[in-house]
């Protein structure tokens, strides 16, 4: 969108947030860059350029706005609705995958040359791997100095930074202030937001671009929650993470314009990871108004639009655990599906300390689950058949499932175990991959709706149908399920 200059110019004339993440404006006559809703005096069109990302802007030797901060804008909402090379990269570099593997990596786990990585990233964003990880880098960086009392070289350390030096370097460069000056520009408040004895506890604020309605998103995973690995409490959806360097539990709640965050890890050095897994799994990235213009089209789910707009995809924060609960939820209720999950993780998950709530364990890894004796598996023989042949797959490496799949390529490897059919493999695409349009014509409820709406309830003929809704049929399933009167679509009390 960055090219078309006519168009950025009047979303930064209007000030227009659904903007913001799209592209950046720069400054020339004062040096600076901003979200395209930055609250100040407009510049002259002539004094503005356009960049596609944050990173370009600092490469081009800009300094992000004190004022309208456009380093913490949601997310482009382009590298969650498509599955080319662009977007799976950048899917990886916000999972902190260049800090950790570096661009050799990042080119492995997609499967091309370092030198086609970059050159594709550098024509579409305007800046490499490197650049783009060393935005993430100091937005990080900003996150702690700004929320925590940790001294600066553990802060430095914790944002990525090979060196105390290149930390200084970087927060000078892209703030045009010390460390110590960011510091001391913070409204003092109890250190990281956390009460004694919560040591490694941040709060901070997701920002998403409106609408957003909360009760579908909160309500089906406070509805299919497994006791021990998720819980809803004084008004939080909290669960545990698994991430790179140890473990951590989130507390995500619904504000009107934000979700507050609370995250609680053993290592800070996972804390870009936790945030990006948090924005992922409620889908702070979409683009609402895109995608219920789009629905609006159709005038059966125009009412059902107009009514809650906003409403968002339930994702989840490790692809491997989704499709295994998917094998494990298979032909029964959720009721029955949580508790078969609740007697695996107790069986086979690792055990973390929860001082402000009840959460007890992750869930297993799918090496633990694939040394799991079948027999005592409580499920029919041939969904104990489907189960050991998926965790065994997980766990050898020869199913890949994570933000950087290639979505056909991962339909296809699903589809060809035994027991996963169209549900199984359409719901792990819809919420494990992150495919938009990923439908689900056989879903019993989504059948039920339509009968109910006057919309043909054959899955042909409601496939047809759903064509009109490409290519965010992933969202018009949310609104087909919200007639129903199942807790998956109430936020809970």
């Amino acid at each position: 969108m960055h090219t078309e200059t006519e168009r950025c110019v009047r979303a930064v004339r209007s000030k227009d947030a659904r903007f913001d993440g799209w592209f950046f404006t720069a400054v020339l006559t004062t040096g600076i860059y901003c979200r395209p809703s930055c609250p100040v005096v407009p510049p002259k069109p002539e004094n503005m350029v356009f960049h596609p990302s944050a990173a370009a802007c600092q490469q081009a030797g800009f300094r992000a706005c004190k004022r309208c901060r456009p380093d913490t804008s949601p997310g482009s909402p382009e590298w969650n609705q498509r599955a080319d090379l662009v977007a799976r990269a950048m899917r990886l570099i916000a999972d902190g995958v260049v800090d950790r593997e570096g661009v050799p990596g990042l080119a492995a786990r997609l499967g091309y040359s370092t030198r086609q990585v970059e050159r594709q990233l550098l024509a579409e964003l305007g800046a490499g791997p490197l650049a783009l990880a060393r935005a993430q880098r100091a937005q990080t960086a900003r996150l702690l100095i700004e929320t925590t009392a940790l001294p600066m070289a553990e802060i430095a350390f914790a944002a990525g930074f090979a060196s105390i030096r290149t930390f200084n370097d970087t927060v000078r460069e892209v703030y045009a202030l010390t460390p110590s000056d960011l510091r001391a520009r913070t409204p003092r408040r109890n250190p990281a937001g956390a009460p004694a004895g919560t040591p490694g506890a941040i709060s901070l604020r997701l920002p998403f671009r409106a609408p957003l309605n909360p009760d579908n998103l909160f309500g089906h995973l406070a509805a299919t929650a497994v006791p021990g690995v998720e819980e809803w409490r004084d008004g939080a959806y909290r669960r545990t993470l698994r991430l790179p360097y140890g473990h951590g539990i989130a507390a995500l709640s619904p504000r009107p314009d934000h979700i507050a965050c609370r995250l609680t890890l053993t290592d800070l050095r996972d804390l870009p990871v936790a945030i990006s897994r948090c924005r992922r799994l409620l889908d702070l990235d979409a683009d609402p108004v895109a995608v219920d213009d789009q629905l609006r089209t159709d005038p059966v789910l125009a009412p059902l639009v107009d009514k809650a707009p906003g409403r968002r995809v339930p994702r989840t924060v490790d692809e491997a655990e989704f499709a295994v609960r998917a094998v494990v939820g298979q032909q029964v209720s959720t009721a029955a599906a949580r508790t078969h999950a609740a007697r695996l993780v107790g069986a086979h998950g690792e055990s973390v300390d929860d001082p402000e709530g009840g959460l007890t364990h992750l869930f297993p890894s799918p090496e633990a689950l694939a040394a799991v004796d079948p027999e005592s598996l409580a499920m029919p023989r041939t969904r104990r058949a489907t189960f050991t042949t998926l965790v065994g797959r997980l766990a050898d490496g020869s199913l890949p499932l994570g933000v950087e799949s290639d979505w056909p390529e991962a339909r296809a490897r699903l589809l060809a175990l035994p027991g996963f059919g169209p549900w199984t493999v359409d719901v792990i695409a819809m919420r494990a991959l992150g495919d938009p349009d990923a439908f689900l014509p056989t879903d019993l409820g989504i059948r039920r709706a339509a009968r109910e709406l006057g919309l043909p309830s054959t899955p042909a003929a409601l496939t047809a149908r759903a064509a009109a809704w490409r290519p965010w049929r992933a969202y018009a399933v949310q609104y087909l399920w919200a007639t129903d009167n199942h807790p998956i679509n109430f936020l809970p009390v």
